[in-house]
């Protein structure tokens, strides 16, 4: 399966110059990394980077990924946590997530 991290350019181009990172402030402050299923990135998007310029949307195989637990968050559905750094490692893409004035475009690849 595909899941999703949504970084903003510092974060990704932490990313990419050490090799890891340990996220977002909200990461740091919950002790894992949040990613989004498929079904759910679209609305991770809309409720916490809405307006947001300069984002990456990184996809990751998420059986490359070791400490990832699937746990209940909005009303009851499982989200994908990683509990460690995220690395390059298991990285599929990594693209940008453009603001259109109104809502953010994903590329045809997100279903």
């Amino acid at each position: 399966m595909i899941i999703y991290k949504i970084l903003t350019a510092p974060e990704w181009a932490e990313l990419q110059a050490q090799g890891a990172t340990r996220g977002a402030p909200v990461d740091v402050a919950d002790g894992f990394i949040h990613f989004s299923a498929p079904d759910q990135v679209r609305e991770t998007a809309a409720k916490h980077f809405a307006g947001q310029m300069e984002l990456w949307l990184l996809s990751y195989r998420a059986d490359r990924l070791e400490s990832l637990e699937w746990e209940p968050s909005r009303g009851g559905a499982l989200f994908p946590h990683l509990y460690g750094p995220l690395t390059m490692h298991g990285l599929l893409e990594a693209v940008p997530l453009l603001w259109d004035g109104a809502a953010h475009v994903f590329p045809e690849s997100v279903p």
